[in-house]
């Protein structure tokens, strides 16, 4: 097996043990992996659009609708008006979701921490230079 074959695989296995990881945090809360997505991209974003959420998450805005209707009956986010387009409606997270993005932030912290912790503060670095790297190519 070649390094990019190996680089491949190794990408494939962190991905599907933090999905793993994921799942098993969100299991019997209440709520489902995809409504956390969207409760950690508004709160590390803030308010934003429909279409510009959608986007961010990769759905339609009609797909994302429907978890929206849901998220806003249930308090964790909320629809208001765009102060300078009228056409335009923002959602952002309500209090209770904004108690619910700091949870899982701190448990997304705590996660990096325990697999960084063998890493040296270079290391680290590198690391964080080659993710940043390799976002934005997507």
């Amino acid at each position: 097996m070649n390094e990019i074959e190996q680089l491949n695989h190794t990408i494939i296995e962190f991905y599907e043990k933090l999905s793993s990881w994921e799942q098993s945090v969100v299991r019997g809360k209440g709520f489902t992996l995809p409504q956390v997505h969207i409760v950690e991209i508004l709160g590390v974003h803030g308010a934003m659009r429909m279409k510009e959420l959608a986007d961010k998450i990769g759905v339609t805005t009609g797909t994302l609708t429907v978890q929206v209707d849901k998220m806003v009956n249930t308090d964790l986010i909320q629809r208001r008006p765009h102060e300078s387009d009228r056409r335009s409606i923002l959602v952002e997270l309500t209090e209770k979701g904004q108690e619910m993005y700091q949870e899982h932030d701190n448990l997304h912290l705590a996660l990096t921490q325990d697999i960084t912790a063998k890493l040296d503060d270079t290391e680290r670095q590198n690391l964080l230079s080659y993710l940043k790297k390799m976002n934005q190519e997507f």
